[in-house]
């Protein structure tokens, strides 16, 4: 998962990227608005979370050039206007939900969650074989016992799971679990997946490789 953080305090923006970091997802910070709307446009992300206080442009202009684009990117806005009217502009102008500072983080996390769940249409459980991951936890079983993932691998997971029966390319990969400043090679991510795999493996699932194109999470019927 991708995530997109405009907020101009720093610490806010600091603190939200570690803990985001931590549960496996890749995370940008744009400090202004301008920078925000920039790279809405020249990057991919599965989610927004948006102050509507930025500098150079608000974000209430971000969120209406986004949705201007006809994109539908959940848009969480994270601010401390807390009056009706700001919240009913901004859920007007196509925000997907709305909370105020100062915020729970842990209540943070479980909201970008749920927005992402709702724009892939998955549930909160997702099976392959006698493979069942739920991502309200972020926790992947086989038979009952829990695979012990590290938070890359979790993002890998994630990312082939929700696109399951269809190809990904190392490419996306690397656009779905790097933020800016992450090297992140080819090469790496062959580790993940390698990884990855020899974990699956005793739950019957198999991430299959088509050599210079990607790799793909079969579907496979529980036993």
């Amino acid at each position: 998962m991708r995530i997109l953080i405009a907020e101009d305090d720093a610490i806010i923006a600091d603190g939200l990227t570690r803990s985001l970091r931590q549960s496996g997802c890749a995370v940008d910070w744009a400090p202004n608005g301008m920078d925000a709307d920039t790279a809405l446009v020249t990057a991919g992300y599965d989610l927004l979370i948006l102050d509507l206080g930025l500098p150079k442009l608000s974000g209430l202009e971000v969120l209406k050039r986004l949705r201007s684009r006809n994109s539908a990117l959940p848009v969480l806005i994270l601010t401390a206007m807390d009056g009706s009217a700001d919240r009913v502009k901004g859920l007007d102008l196509g925000a997907d939900d709305y909370m105020v500072k100062p915020f729970d983080l842990a209540e943070l996390e479980a909201r970008v969650r749920a927005l992402t769940r709702r724009s892939c249409g998955t549930t909160p459980t997702i099976q392959c074989g006698a493979l069942v991951y739920d991502q309200v936890g972020r926790v992947a079983q086989v038979g009952g016992s829990t695979l012990d993932l590290s938070a890359r691998e979790i993002g890998l997971l994630e990312v082939l799971l929700t696109r399951m029966g269809r190809l990904v390319s190392k490419d996306q990969l690397v656009d779905h679990l790097c933020g800016w400043g992450e090297e992140v090679s080819h090469n790496a991510i062959e580790v993940y997946v390698h990884r990855l795999r020899k974990k699956l493996e005793q739950g019957g699932v198999k991430i299959a490789t088509v050599r210079g194109l990607g790799y793909c999470l079969e579907r496979q019927q529980a036993e």
